[in-house]
């Protein structure tokens, strides 16, 4: 039997600030979610928070795009931002984009990553989930996980492997996708997802038998609203072991941190700093982003787990090293490249500060021919 594994995550309100999620507001979407466990809607359910965000890990038999599981998702949202409204917190509701369901939550507001497989005989999963960050921030790890032979041995020695992995990448801009198979096509797939401002990984899979390894999340809030309602904050499904990446493969890339967009009003770089559960509550400038790395096994759809892969010493110096890249950033302020450049402020704030100038803006020759006419006149007189 296949089963689906979908992972729908919002920002529906922060306490305090963009720090972190409310645990009544949490309590409210699962406990909506749960009823629909219980009644044999959903096979089971697990709760992720990261920051000012919300997940619901939830395994089901409708496939995926089903608009019973996304219907859920939304209207559990919506009983939980009823509660941070009475809460005051901070952008109640600000990724529920729409005032009702159409159907299926994808361009909505809230972020989705999903898959359907057939559940091997063991089947580990890691749930990674960050915040303050868009859905490129996965490019990097995705490709050192599934084609860099340095990060992951098994490309070389496991037989499963060896035929290498498809990346399916999407342009943000224009919705469309592309399949790019490594090792024959790596340089192709590095020229498109190193430009992190418009193209993205969604989805990998195994060229031995075509199965899918791992899916993210490629929703842009600014590009669905036309302005600046935040970060994205993705989330990634990643499948371990048996023909795929070992887990310790698959957490390797965070050991090494690089810089992300988003940060402090989704306006700056910033490292992506790998953190256990407990902290991943972003409050130094609202940041520096964070990730977490859930790890389940899935048994008869059960979510055993989550276990908390980044707690665990081995990634303090990788937290070290990113508190380090902050410091240096930082001291660049308000200046690029701290902050994102100029295209990519597009959709914040900034443009409403230009369009105020606007009429300010004056040719410097024209002005310059003005002023020596005046002075002429001057001498003159």
């Amino acid at each position: 039997m296949k089963i689906t594994l979908s992972v729908i995550k919002a920002d529906i309100g922060g306490y305090v600030g963009h720090s972190a999620t409310h645990p009544e507001v949490v309590a409210e979407v699962e406990n909506y979610v749960r009823k629909e466990v219980d009644k044999g809607t959903l096979m089971d359910l697990k709760m992720l928070t990261c920051g000012d965000d919300i997940a619901m890990v939830v395994t089901h038999t409708h496939g995926t795009d089903s608009e019973i599981v996304h219907r859920i998702a939304w209207e559990a949202f919506e009983a939980g931002t009823e509660v941070a409204k009475k809460l005051k917190l901070y952008g109640a509701g600000q990724d529920l984009l729409t005032d009702a369901f159409s159907g299926n939550i994808k361009g909505m507001g809230p972020g989705v990553a999903e898959m359907e497989f057939e559940e091997r005989p063991s089947e580990p999963v890691i749930v990674f989930f960050a915040d303050k960050t868009s859905p490129s921030a996965w490019n990097l790890p995705l490709y050192e996980m599934f084609a860099d032979p340095m990060t992951t041995a098994g490309l070389v020695i496991d037989p499963k492997m060896h035929d290498g992995f498809s990346f399916e990448v999407l342009d943000l801009f224009s919705g469309k996708a592309v399949k790019l198979t490594t090792p024959a096509e790596l340089y192709d797939l590095l020229a498109l997802i190193g430009s992190v401002e418009k193209y993205v990984v969604k989805s990998v899979y195994r060229n031995f038998d075509g199965e899918i390894a791992a899916t993210a999340s490629t929703q842009r809030l600014s590009l669905i609203a036309g302005q600046y309602v935040g970060k994205d904050d993705p989330v990634m499904i990643v499948r371990a072991q048996s023909g795929f990446p070992a887990v310790g493969e698959i957490l390797e890339p965070f050991a090494k941190p690089w810089i992300v967009e988003g940060w402090m009003r989704g306006s700056h770089n910033g490292p992506l700093m790998p953190v256990s559960f407990k902290d991943a509550r972003p409050s130094r400038f609202d940041g520096p982003p964070r990730v977490i790395a859930a790890g389940f096994q899935i048994a008869e759809g059960k979510l055993i787990g989550p276990a908390d892969l980044f707690y665990d010493p081995a990634f303090d110096s990788a937290r070290r090293k990113a508190q380090r890249m902050a410091d240096t950033l930082r001291r660049q302020g308000i200046f690029e490249p701290h902050r994102l450049p100029t295209e990519e402020m597009e959709y914040t704030t900034l443009p409403k500060i230009l369009k105020k100038l606007e009429n300010r803006f004056y040719d410097i020759e024209e002005h310059k021919l003005d002023q020596d006419k005046i002075m002429e006149k001057e001498d003159m007189d």
